[in-house]
């Protein structure tokens, strides 16, 4: 009996330990700012304190045909942010195109796997690339919020965060493309699981109306929820 009583005192010490590892590790964030700074896209990086120069990342981000302009290190209520001013290397303009975008997000996101792969319990792409999936999975329905308000007479803002996956911001431009809508600029934010995107959005040099805002919601929430939707109706 006293084996017995010790056995379950050992499973639950060890699965209170997990518990309380899985929670020291911290949020992964990944944000890129086109607003900031007129000349350059700022790629912002931190994951709690564990991250150090990131020159593996300075690397990917040139292979991907981009110049680090500079790059800054700043301490928050102990969180290390990393910031990359980066521009085109080809033009020297800033990153407007959306596939290079997703390409600079997961191309970040994959180096956080790999040099820091405790991170992959908190990022969506743990599931397939990580070495252990996240535990706690996202309800695309209960985490998908989109919201359109006014920003001037020319332009719309438009905030959409969702459960995040490969892919995600090039479909969501694809949609607006579909209905006529121009993405003038974007920021893009990745924190762990989910996505929190803010994009300014226009329809020919005007603020959308109540009418488009309402379509455009309307597919966006459709596009979002359908994978959910496509694997239930099998």
């Amino acid at each position: 009996m006293c084996a017995s009583v010790d056995g379950v005192d050992s499973v639950g010490s060890m699965s209170l330990k997990s518990e309380q590892e899985n929670d020291n590790v911290p949020m992964p964030i990944v944000l890129i700012d086109q607003d900031s700074d007129p000349d350059a896209t700022i790629v912002q990086v931190s994951f709690g304190d564990r991250l150090g120069a990131l020159v593996d990342t300075m690397k990917a981000l040139k292979d991907l045909g981009l110049d680090v302009l500079k790059g800054t290190v700043s301490t928050e209520n102990s969180v290390t942010q990393t910031k990359f001013f980066i521009t085109r290397l080809a033009t020297g303009r800033k990153v407007e195109d959306p596939d290079l975008l997703e390409r600079i997000r997961l191309t970040i996101i994959n180096n956080l796997l790999k040099y820091h792969p405790e991170s992959s319990e908190r990022l969506a792409m743990g599931e397939a690339f990580g070495i252990k999936p996240p535990e706690k999975k996202v309800d695309v329905d209960i985490a998908t919020h989109i919201h359109v308000k006014e920003d001037g007479p020319r332009r719309s803002l438009l905030y959409i965060e969702t459960a995040d996956r490969p892919g995600l911001l090039l479909e969501m431009i694809k949609i607006m493309a579909d209905v006529n809508v121009n993405v003038e600029s974007a920021e893009i934010d990745t924190e762990g699981l989910v996505a929190r995107d803010t994009f300014h959005v226009s329809y020919r040099g005007a603020a959308l109306n109540s009418s488009l805002s309402q379509v455009l919601v309307n597919c966006l929430r459709y596009y979002l929820r359908r994978p959910e939707t496509d694997e239930d109706s099998y």
